[in-house]
C-alpha cells in the first residue's frame, strides 16, 4: 500500500524530491532492475497528463528522485493536483505504488 504525502510547489520554480523506498518490514528495497514513473493529473479521473515527472533511481540507497523544471512548473495552473510514484520490477513487470497525494502548486510573484 502506498504511502500519503502531499506535495506542495512553487509555480515558476525547479522542484526535487526524493523519495525513499523500503520493503514490507521497513527495510530500504534495492531498487536495482526496477524502473519508475510519476505524474501529475488535475483529477484522478482525468485522462490529461499535467506534468511528468523526471524520475532518477539510486538502487543501492532505495531512492527514486522526482523533479520538474521551472518552465513545467511555470506552463501549469495554481491550485491542486493528484500524483502518484509507480516503479515497476523488469523482471515480472510487477508494479507497486510507492506514494500517492495531492500537489499543490501555489503561484509566484516574480517574474
Amino acid at each position: 500500500m502506498a504511502i500519503i504525502a502531499n506535495l506542495y510547489i512553487d509555480q515558476g520554480t525547479d522542484y526535487a524530491i526524493t523519495v525513499d523506498c523500503t520493503d514490507s518490514a521497513g527495510e530500504i528495497l534495492d531498487l536495482t532492475g526496477y524502473t519508475a514513473a510519476a505524474q501529475m493529473r488535475k483529477t484522478y479521473s482525468s485522462s490529461t497528463i499535467s506534468a511528468t515527472f523526471a524520475t532518477s533511481i539510486n538502487a543501492s540507497a532505495g531512492q527514486v528522485t522526482l523533479t520538474l523544471t521551472d518552465t513545467q512548473t511555470n506552463s501549469l495552473d495554481s491550485g491542486r493536483y493528484v500524483y502518484d510514484l509507480n516503479i515497476t520490477k523488469t523482471s515480472d513487470s510487477s508494479i507497486t505504488r510507492v506514494v500517492e497525494g495531492q500537489a499543490i502548486l501555489t503561484p509566484g510573484v516574480t517574474r
